[in-house]
């Protein structure tokens, strides 16, 4: 049996596949569901299936899942209905983010797993790079999906579990400060591992909430300059752990779209010195001075440890080359 038509909901589209039984149930609480994800293309190519996985999704009903839309769409079904909904943009922009998570617990790692590879340049985090191919392109390029949903069952507040990642966008923001100041706290410890999950975990949460907003509007970038502040601390990290040449990637990223951060050109600068970049952290040192003349005393300092670096690294290389003239 199909049947199509248009949900309360601007830009959603829904198609009868298989005919359910009853009333559409009046619940509030959580559904379980098997679904399918695909594009809008000619070959309505596969992103997710939960079939494939073998396991069917749960999510609690009343914002309390990142895809809002679900719900919504869920809320039109009875139980044993399969139906196709077609969604535009305005309702996919996040999906990305809850596939990764969705991929995580299905191969058995943690959902907030942020999955860091320290290997230099081609370093990035999660809200940069998903780590699926696939992904990485919806979040560049949002698209309308297809959505087919099986709902199989819904259930009753005792009956559920509440995953501890799928929080609303209210506990979420709740949650920042709370990872904020322990991060802080770990850092003056000296435990920078530690203190590096806290950052990634408050990122995650305003990332989250952040995807769903317009880009460059109030909130957006509210929520961005947020974000750059726990990403800025993380570095500060990374450096004590001489994580360098990632330090240079995400200080840069910042830049790129902020260039009046004066911490970030400070970061960076610290971790050119490192890998003996002299150039570029003379360059980053000044544009700090530029940024925030009070910073010259500080400057001065890293530049010295900068004169001193080169030094050492000018020797080493008459020392490795003598002789071999």
């Amino acid at each position: 049996m199909q049947d199509t038509l248009l949900l309360g909901s601007e830009g959603i589209k829904k198609t009868i596949l298989h005919g359910g039984t009853g009333d559409i149930p009046k619940f509030i609480t959580g559904a379980t569901f098997h679904f399918r994800t695909q594009l809008c293309d000619a070959e309505r190519t596969v992103i997710d299936d939960s079939k494939v996985v073998g396991t069917p999704m749960e999510i609690v009903i009343g914002n309390m899942f990142k895809l809002d839309i679900w719900e919504t769409l869920l809320s039109s079904m009875r139980i044993g209905e399969v139906a196709e909904f077609w969604c535009d943009t305005t309702h996919t922009g996040v999906y990305p983010l809850v596939s990764k998570s969705m991929r995580h617990i299905a191969e058995g790692k943690d959902p907030a797993d942020w999955h860091i590879h320290t290997c230099g340049m081609a370093n990035m985090f999660a809200y940069h790079s998903l780590g699926y191919d696939d992904l990485d392109e919806l979040m560049k390029e949002p698209k309308p999906l297809y959505f087919v949903l099986e709902l199989l069952k819904v259930q009753q507040p005792s009956e559920y579990n509440r995953e501890s990642w799928a929080l609303s966008d209210e506990e979420r923001l709740k949650a920042v400060p709370v990872l904020h100041g322990q991060g802080n706290k770990l850092y003056k410890q000296g435990r920078y591992q530690e203190a590096t999950q806290k950052y990634k975990e408050a990122i995650i949460c305003i990332k989250n909430v952040q995807a769903k907003e317009r880009a460059w509007e109030v909130l957006w970038l509210k929520l961005e300059k947020m974000a750059n502040t726990l990403t800025l601390n993380y570095c500060q990290c990374l450096l004590r752990m001489e994580e360098y040449y990632e330090v240079i990637e995400h200080t840069s990223d910042i830049i790129n779209q902020h260039p009046g951060v004066m911490k970030a050109f400070y970061l960076r600068g610290k971790a050119h010195v490192e890998v003996w970049n002299e150039a570029e952290a003379r360059q980053d040192f000044s544009r700090v001075l530029d940024l925030d003349p009070s910073m010259k005393k500080t400057v001065k300092k890293e530049l010295a440890v900068l004169n001193m670096r080169m030094e050492e690294k000018n020797q080493e290389d008459r020392n490795k080359y003598k002789g071999m003239f």
